[in-house]
């Protein structure tokens, strides 16, 4: 490896820890680098040291996720590059994490099952590790509840009782994002921290080692996905093999599509089309964006077989059921996550939902088929349904 490659990847992490540490302090102070007539402007050096508690245990996690990877594909004489880290800030003008993690390249030729499995099941098992401890020690050491009063001044007047008080008017919370709970998280909340401290859902993002753990699950369920060439991608081939994996994988990915957009469109819009709020809806508009919807999905699927026409009957069998799910009792208040979209485009765009074919085929020992499933169980207790949702 070059020096110039070496320094590149050295500069990228450097920044990639600045943007962290800036998009920390925004999220924790609820001030912003740039400032701009509502808000307030960051503060040096207390506002930067509070987002250190950010972004170092989110790029530990993400760091040693990454060298999990590193080192396994080393065992395995697999060659691979340094991680290049991959910083973005937005400041004010939209939520952001300040990276969008970072990735490992591999070398050289992946020949066996064992290998795949191997080297993909160990970067989230690493930081899945220590996402768990940044958990542990986030829920068992929360401030009390005089720190959330110097960032929301206007919860003293309600003192322990203010995550009540605040939830019970909805106009309090328009435009906050709250987010979503999975298993673990639950965990944590019910059996490990000290309920009279644990702040609401719309509040996590204030507290740096919550923050960062919650984001840590989030990601590594990402990761975890059974498709393609994410992670899970590699354990679930390497403990099925490629004629299950081969059927297994479309059938999730359709699965995760028609979730995500699960009442995206609905029969009622069409019933509802007209004049609100001061602005008129033709059924043009309303049938236009339909049909965008319906390319976007075929866009989506435009790997999945060799035949372009199987994209669209894919796309419109998965709209046709979502109409159908909208008019029947019981489903109709059914709603996906949108915000998976972006994801699904890419894995079903650019990375593809099913595993590149391997030399040596060969089944895995009894080892690694149980913590391969340990693994994606692991993944169901990260995943989060609705992880991230704004209040209307």
């Amino acid at each position: 490896m070059s020096n110039k490659t070496l320094a590149l990847q050295l500069l990228l992490f450097i920044v990639t820890l600045l943007t962290t540490t800036l998009a920390g302090a925004e999220a924790i102070t609820g001030k912003f680098f740039f400032g701009f007539p509502e808000l307030y402007s960051l503060h040096f050096p207390d506002d930067f040291w509070q987002g250190l508690q950010f972004s170092v245990p989110f790029l530990g996690v993400l760091t040693c996720h990454e060298f999990g990877h590193f080192f396994v594909a080393q065992y395995h004489r697999v060659r691979t590059t340094l991680p290049y880290y991959i910083p973005m800030w937005l400041s004010g003008w939209a939520m952001s994490i300040g990276t969008l993690g970072a990735v490992i390249r591999i070398t050289d030729r992946t020949r066996s099952r064992k290998q795949y499995f191997d080297i993909g099941i160990a970067g989230p098992l690493a930081g899945f590790v220590v996402a768990l401890g940044v958990l542990w020690y986030g829920f068992t050491h929360l401030p009390p509840l005089d720190y959330i009063y110097t960032i929301h001044p206007e919860y003293a007047k309600y003192g322990g009782n203010y995550a009540y008080e605040i939830s019970r008017n909805a106009k309090t919370l328009q435009g906050q994002m709250v987010l979503g709970d999975n298993l673990l998280f639950l965990f944590f909340k019910k059996f490990v921290a000290n309920p009279t401290l644990l702040p609401p859902n719309f509040e996590i993002m204030h507290y740096p080692l919550l923050w960062a753990g919650y984001l840590s699950l989030f990601f590594t369920a990402l990761n975890l996905f059974p498709i393609g060439q994410l992670d899970g991608g590699h354990i679930l081939y390497g403990l099925i093999g490629k004629k299950r994996f081969n059927w297994i994988a479309p059938v999730i990915f359709t699965g995760f599509v028609f979730y995500a957009g699960l009442g995206f469109f609905t029969v009622q819009d069409i019933k509802t089309i007209g004049l609100e709020g001061g602005y008129y809806q033709t059924d043009l508009e309303f049938f236009t964006s339909l049909l965008i919807y319906i390319y976007f999905l075929k866009v989506c699927f435009s790997r999945i077989s060799s035949r372009s026409i199987n994209a669209w009957v894919f796309s419109l069998a998965i709209v046709v059921v979502q109409f159908l799910c909208s008019i029947t009792p019981y489903l109709d208040s059914l709603k996906g996550f949108s915000g998976f979209f972006p994801f699904a485009f890419l894995l079903g765009r650019f990375l593809g939902v099913y595993h590149p074919d391997v030399e040596l085929d060969e089944p895995l020992d009894t080892k690694r088929k149980i913590l391969g499933w340990i693994t994606l169980l692991i993944f169901v207790l990260c995943f989060t349904p609705h992880p991230f949702m704004i209040v209307e």
